[in-house]
C-alpha cells in the first residue's frame, strides 16, 4: 500500500479492522425495520462515516484491491452459508405426509 499521506496512514488491515468495529456497532437492523434495503443501509453507513472513508479512499492503492477482492469473496461465501442453513431449516420444518393406510409388500 502506498503511503500517500504520511507515516500515519493506515494499512488495509487496519482499515478493515476499523470497518469491522464500526459496522458491528452500527444498528443496521433499525434501518431494515424502517424499510431500508441492504444497499440503502450501506450507503447510510458510508455517509455517517464519510470523513474516515475519505481517508480510506486516499490511502488505498492497486495492491489493496486484491485484499478487498478476497474480503468480498469471503463475504459472498458467508452469504451462501447462511442461505444453505436457511434452506436446511426450511426443509426440516416442512410437514411430511405419511400414508398410514398404505401397505408395504
Amino acid at each position: 500500500m502506498s503511503r500517500i499521506l504520511n507515516d500515519k496512514s493506515k494499512s488495509i488491515f487496519e482499515w478493515l479492522n476499523w470497518l469491522n468495529i464500526k459496522w458491528n456497532n452500527y444498528e443496521a437492523f433499525l434501518d431494515f425495520e424502517d424499510g431500508s434495503d441492504p444497499k440503502e443501509v450501506a450507503e447510510k453507513f458510508v455517509d455517517l462515516n464519510r470523513i474516515e472513508f475519505l481517508h480510506l479512499f486516499e490511502s488505498l492503492d492497486k495492491d489493496d484491491l486484491d485484499v478487498l477482492d478476497q474480503m468480498q469473496k469471503l463475504t459472498e461465501s458467508e452469504s451462501h452459508v447462511f442461505k444453505m442453513i436457511r434452506d436446511q431449516i426450511d426443509y426440516l420444518n416442512k410437514v411430511k405426509y405419511v400414508d398410514f393406510n398404505k401397505k408395504e409388500y
